[in-house]
């Protein structure tokens, strides 16, 4: 056999072999870093009256938590060592801890601090539940049955929440009228003050749904629905509230991957977006439905923005 034969061979064993692997393989799309979006999307006026109130402004705002980060060194080096358990790149929690206190809350909302002393004195006084029916008694009903045979906590407790969307939510069931509203808000609100806390501000529905994933990773007890007192030292917490943290990024990343065959670990506003607005498994299917590439919102917009200034924090 002549070199040309041999080339032609070998050339058609490599196509050959390139046709035969499957096209999802080697499909996955990277997100570059940056925004899409050529100005900040709008941002929500909950948000802008909650800032008002306060006498303060975005700026204000972002500019606090970043000296805040800046002069915590203790923090940071918390933040790098929780980022490497779940390996994601620590500026994803940078950028949501930055976006949450610039949008959300105030680095040192003094209503806030209030709460949390109120829930470290409370003990064991408060509970999870909408009006008399506990937590524990509603997702014992038999239109949660199918939940049960959920593998892990994120599963288990996604089941409940779609269930309560298809079937409580703004529905009257068994002489009971529930509210529109999100299932953390209903039942996972024992304050009425809002529903997130500490440092990652998580509400204790997320803290429920990642118990699994950072009782393996961390190491932290498992979270009991009711035990309310203790969900909420996993999100008061800095140190258990970072793994938290964590826990949902690294799950976001995660879900595009598996889902829409996206790699989003290279755009901390896209992580942010999605620590933002939760959803990550279901934003990833509709990504996948209409392709494209996925867009920052508002918040995610300023970790782009200000990427450069926030990478310098580490």
């Amino acid at each position: 056999m002549n070199d040309l034969k041999r080339f032609l061979l070998a050339s058609l064993l490599v196509l050959a072999w390139a046709l035969s692997v499957p096209v999802s393989a080697s499909a996955m799309t990277v997100v570059p870093e940056g925004n899409r979006n050529t100005v900040q999307p709008k941002v929500p006026g909950a948000s802008v009256r909650r800032t008002r109130a306060g006498k303060t402004t975005f700026d204000e705002k972002y500019e606090k938590i970043r000296d805040l980060l800046a002069t915590d060194r203790t923090l940071i080096s918390k933040i790098k060592s929780t980022a490497a358990a779940y390996g994601i790149d620590p500026i994803h929690m940078v950028g949501a801890i930055v976006g949450e206190h610039t949008y959300n809350v105030d680095a040192y909302d003094r209503l806030q601090t209030y709460y949390v002393k109120a829930a470290a004195y409370a003990g064991n006084s408060f509970r999870f539940g909408y009006g008399d029916e506990p937590i524990d008694q509603f997702v014992d009903r038999p239109e949660f049955s199918r939940c049960e045979r959920s593998s892990d906590s994120y599963s288990l407790w996604t089941c409940r929440e779609n269930v309560w969307e298809k079937t409580f939510r703004g529905q009257k069931v068994g002489g009971t009228s529930y509210p529109d509203n999100r299932f953390s808000a209903v039942f996972f609100q024992p304050f009425y003050a809002g529903q997130t806390f500490g440092l990652g501000q998580l509400n204790p529905l997320t803290a429920l749904m990642f118990s699994d994933m950072v009782a393996r990773t961390s190491g932290y007890p498992k979270l009991d629905e009711n035990k309310a007192a203790e969900v909420y030292d996993a999100i008061m917490d800095p140190d258990k509230s970072l793994a938290y943290m964590a826990a949902t990024i690294r799950r976001s990343i995660d879900d595009y991957k598996s889902i829409a065959h996206v790699d989003i670990s290279r755009n901390p506003g896209i992580t942010a977006t999605l620590y933002n607005t939760g959803g990550s498994a279901q934003r990833a299917a509709a990504l996948a439905a209409r392709g494209g590439l996925p867009e920052e919102n508002y918040y995610g917009w300023l970790v782009n923005d200000k990427l450069d200034e926030l990478k310098s924090l580490l």
